[in-house]
């Protein structure tokens, strides 16, 4: 496995963000699976968005990979999202 992520400061670039979690699973080379977050924006409606966002990162995790979420905050492309970001 890789002994350091290439991505510093949790970044890609100063605008994509990587949660500490999708950072350290890149730098440890474990599996990373991207969600999009349309379901939680305009996809469905609350609350049922959110149960299902957070249902799918349950399922993911439970198989040993990490979720990450996309969203885009303020301008800035977040990769792994907090349950407040989700919200």
């Amino acid at each position: 496995a890789p002994s350091s992520c290439p991505f510093s400061n949790n970044s890609l670039s100063p605008d994509v963000v990587l949660s500490p979690a999708v950072h350290s699973a890149l730098a440890q080379g474990k599996p990373v699976v991207a969600l999009e977050s349309t379901i939680i924006s305009h996809g469905m409606p609350y609350p049922d968005n959110l149960t299902t966002a957070k249902d799918v990162e349950l399922v993911v995790l439970s198989h040993g990979a990490v979720p990450a979420t996309i969203a885009i905050l303020n301008g800035v492309i977040h990769v792994g999202l907090t349950n407040e970001q989700l919200e």
